[in-house]
């Protein structure tokens, strides 16, 4: 799943899901709860684009927690598993994880120009689409800081839920 294109997931989704089981609209908008079907295509694309990177990742991440010495010797213990995978494995993987949900933050605001473009979808991506188009600077910039300040903030709540995670960075 890494290696194929989201585009591929878009266009596939779009003719599978919606041209030919008629499932969901191909593209378009609506308000209120008529929105919910315009949006079932783009996030289920969104999704399983996304998982097979994801997943290999995770994976590994935990695979390498759990070899670790310290997993061995609270195994050695008597902990229990539960614990031992909770408090051992899960509190140390999830600190990579977090460092990588920063990233993930302006690839959301990439991706939704692109999803939104090709399920016409009215948000921040196409606007941004269509005054780069009207070479309409002062949006372009506009979206360029809202995107860092995005970025800032993401990095702010990764240091903030470090602190949540792990113990070596808490206040004393």
């Amino acid at each position: 799943m890494m290696s194929i294109s989201g585009l591929f997931y878009i266009i596939g989704g779009q003719y599978l899901i919606g041209k030919f089981f008629h499932l969901v609209p191909i593209s378009g908008y609506d308000t209120g709860f008529n929105a919910i079907k315009f949006t079932i295509l783009p996030i289920l694309v969104g999704l399983i684009g996304g998982i097979g990177a994801s997943t290999r990742w995770y994976r590994t991440i935990f695979l390498e927690e759990m070899g670790k010495d310290y997993v061995r010797t609270a195994k050695a213990k008597g902990l229990s598993e539960v614990r031992v995978l909770y408090q051992h494995v899960l509190m140390n993987g999830l600190i990579p994880i977090l460092t990588g949900a920063v990233v993930i933050l302006p690839s959301l605001f990439i991706g939704s120009l692109i999803v939104e473009s090709f399920f016409a979808i009215p948000g921040l991506g196409s606007y941004t689409i269509d005054a780069i188009n009207r070479q309409d600077f002062a949006i372009v910039r506009s979206m360029v800081f809202l995107g860092s300040v995005l970025y800032i903030m993401g990095l702010i709540l990764t240091d903030i839920s470090y602190t949540l995670v792990d113990p070596r960075v808490r206040l004393n």
